[in-house]
């Protein structure tokens, strides 16, 4: 059995990144929200605090630590604020993720350290009418003289679109196998390329203040080593990508029904109604109580999934169950958490209702809640689809 004791070293990481983000998040939090304003400053804060290429080694410029110590950092900066934790979720696992498990030695020497120190990259996955069937991409990539020309368009691009972004990886259809089937790779672009538009998205109903993009790509041409990996192994890449990334979002899910449920056990204890606190009555104390439950269990199915991928064994089936959980966990905390504050959960001044708005990506982003049964479903010998 896996101990899961932190280690000193992980118990000092989650205390210091606490405090970072009670000290310089907090505060900003709500109006970065309402501007629905991605914050360069804050980002660079968030660089220099070592939380991008965490797990990254040392030789490519990041920390070295295990995958469980970045979970814990994402799991910290979400009990504040979601915008940051996914700036972070995404620059780590989407962003850095396909180039250090993938790319060649020239790809990892030539990005990761500035992806580690200041600069951001994305992935291009999702497109208009190709979402949780990836394998309905149009983006294609063809070969000629010596490089690839993109056309297509991709769409909910996190980090693709502002100062800091420096490249983004992009699926795209670059032949078709012997079977028939569409052949996909994975072709880094970096930001500024002729025939590369990034446009931000606005009008979020959560993360606003994280950076979400449209990309276009028409006749954008990139030198051919800037594929990664080999080509036709896009796809295998992108799952890949996907199982650890869900991990991430495993624990956005579990930091933001910690954060809620600390709103509304505080708010319990404070707001008093015919002469007592409502955290008194039964009613409130039971929905505290099976938050503080569901969190507990949580965590520990979060953490084990981090522990199987830190040892080397095979994880897809636990991340899968963890991002689906952690996030449904979230789902019902704020909900309760909403429901406790009563009228105040309503307005914008308690930020118990931005953790109520930045819940529902979590069921759809990196996979939907269905998506997750399917993936755990084939992992249990069933055919589904």
């Amino acid at each position: 059995m896996p101990d899961y004791n932190l280690t000193q070293e992980q118990e000092i990481l989650r205390k210091s990144i606490r405090e970072f983000a009670e000290q310089e998040i907090a505060p900003v939090a709500q109006e970065l929200d309402e501007k629905e304003e991605f914050s360069v400053e804050l980002t660079k804060k968030m660089f220099d605090m070592g939380l991008f290429g965490m797990y990254v080694s040392e030789k490519y410029g990041g920390s070295g630590l295990d995958y469980l110590s970045y979970v814990i950092a994402v799991e910290e900066i979400a009990r504040i604020d979601g915008s940051q934790a996914a700036t972070v979720a995404a620059g780590n696992s989407l962003g850095i993720g396909p180039i250090y498990y993938f790319g060649t030695e020239e790809q990892k020497m030539k990005w990761l350290p500035e992806l580690c120190r200041g600069r951001l990259a994305g992935f291009g996955l999702t497109e208009p009418n190709a979402g949780s069937d990836a394998g309905g991409s149009k983006t294609t990539a063809v070969l000629k003289d010596k490089k690839w020309v993109i056309n297509g368009s991709k769409i909910f691009i996190t980090n693709a679109a502002n100062p800091l972004t420096a490249v983004v990886t992009v699926q795209a259809v670059t032949g078709t196998r012997p079977d028939g089937k569409k052949e996909y790779s994975c072709i880094l672009v970096p930001y500024g390329t002729k025939g590369f538009t990034a446009k931000e998205m606005h009008k979020k109903l959560m993360w606003r203040a994280s950076n979400t993009a449209e990309l276009y790509f028409e006749d954008c041409e990139v030198p051919e080593e800037n594929l990664l990996g080999k080509r036709g192994e896009g796809f295998h890449q992108m799952l890949k990508t996907l199982d650890a990334g869900r991990l991430s979002i495993g624990a956005m899910g579990l930091g933001g029904a910690q954060g809620a449920f600390e709103l509304a056990l505080k708010y319990a204890k404070e707001r008093v109604q015919f002469g007592r606190p409502i955290g008194d009555n039964q009613a409130i104390a039971f929905k505290l109580a099976n938050m503080a439950m569901e969190i507990e269990a949580a965590r520990n199915l979060l953490y084990k999934a981090a522990w199987l991928k830190d040892q080397g064994k095979p994880f897809s089936r636990e991340a899968a169950m963890a991002k689906l959980y952690c996030s449904e966990v979230m789902k019902r905390v704020v909900t309760d958490a909403v429901q406790i504050h009563g009228g105040y959960g309503l307005m914008k001044e308690y930020n118990v209702e931005r953790f109520f708005r930045d819940q529902k990506l979590l069921e759809i982003g990196e996979g939907t809640s269905e998506v997750q049964r399917i993936v755990i479903a084939r992992n249990l010998g069933l055919n589904v689809r």
